[in-house]
């Protein structure tokens, strides 16, 4: 079954059957949602640029298509059921993007990141974590920002770290090695978040750059449990903030609404990888695990509640809807396992 659904339903005990956990589920989820920035990294360790250069048509042609038609899919549908233009344009946004979490967790699990299938599903979810907005600075100062920051990831990555390293391995102190590695990982983030970039964008190409570097495998060995431990709490988290009340009064509609979601995702996805030659059971791989909405999206809903774009109790539905398709995605792979 994969530890992604066990970790679902612990979240779904301690939260909403026992109550051992409440509101503070959605809190420890911003701090678990690190495990992805740290997943990113080690994944990055894994290519090196030139790897990354041969993923360049699907990353932007596939990652740049599947987000437009996905949007504008759900968009329509979202009009059509008599929401405002502007509401409507929120949710198929959100709908748009895939979990990164669930979908690269789940892909190690089953040795299958580097089938083509899989390199395609990493391709777009590479471009839906590069789609991030820089608020309050006019045009040219954004890009000036964001060149600014790569730039700095890439020198700082490629002739900084190295020295740095090698000044901590000769204390012979281990844990100040682990110390420097998740500073490392932190001061990325914090570079991105600093011109609202995707943190966990910032730490792939961090680790694309480490990729050749003499340290690599100690990188690994120190940064992969603190990966696993974030990345299972933030699984608990989603299961901890599923709204059982709000579920059992329209569980109906909210079952549908997912189960479309994850139906209209499909069909395009297939379509797109038809046509860009993944075809057999590397196409349907790639469609069916990225056929959920993502983590994103509860951060969308949140932004789009404060600023009056979606109403609360839309919002509160909306969010039952992606964390059902998050919690439908391990049964999607056994799917893909057993058909």
């Amino acid at each position: 079954l994969g530890s992604v659904l066990g970790y679902l339903v612990a979240g779904v005990v301690i939260g909403p059957v026992t109550g051992l956990v409440g509101q503070e589920a959605l809190t420890l989820q911003h701090f678990a949602e690190f495990g992805v920035v740290m997943m990113l990294f080690l994944v990055g360790m894994e290519l090196d640029p030139k790897s990354l250069w041969a993923m360049r048509v699907r990353l932007l042609g596939l990652g740049g298509l599947q987000v437009t038609l996905t949007a504008a899919a759900a968009t329509c549908f979202a009009w059509s059921l008599g929401m405002a233009w502007q509401t409507a344009v929120a949710v198929g946004f959100l709908f748009s993007l895939s979990s990164t979490a669930i979908v690269l967790q789940t892909l190690t699990e089953r040795g299958l990141v580097k089938t083509e299938g899989g390199q395609s599903a990493f391709s777009v979810l590479l471009f839906q974590d590069s789609l991030s907005l820089v608020e309050n600075l006019p045009g040219w100062a954004h890009g000036l920002a964001v060149v600014g920051a790569i730039v700095i990831v890439i020198i700082c990555g490629h002739y900084l770290s190295r020295p740095l390293f090698r000044y901590v391995v000769r204390s012979g102190m281990r844990e100040v090695f682990t110390a420097a590695s998740l500073m490392l990982i932190i001061g990325i983030a914090a570079l991105m978040s600093l011109v609202n970039l995707s943190p966990a964008l910032g730490a792939f190409l961090a680790g694309v750059v480490l990729a050749n570097s003499e340290f690599r495998h100690e990188l690994e060995a120190n940064i992969e449990p603190f990966k696993g431990l974030l990345l299972g709490l933030f699984f608990m988290t989603v299961g901890a903030g599923i709204n059982f009340g709000v579920l059992a009064a329209s569980w109906d509609t909210i079952f549908l609404l997912a189960l479309a979601v994850i139906i209209g995702k499909t069909l395009i996805l297939f379509g797109l990888a038809f046509a860009f030659g993944i075809r057999g059971s590397e196409g349907w791989l790639f469609s069916l695990g990225l056929a959920q909405a993502g983590e994103f999206g509860f951060v969308l809903l949140t932004y789009s509640t404060q600023n009056q774009v979606i109403p609360a109790d839309t919002a509160q539905a909306l969010s039952l809807v992606v964390a059902l398709s998050m919690f439908l995605t391990p049964l999607l792979f056994i799917v893909y396992d057993r058909v």
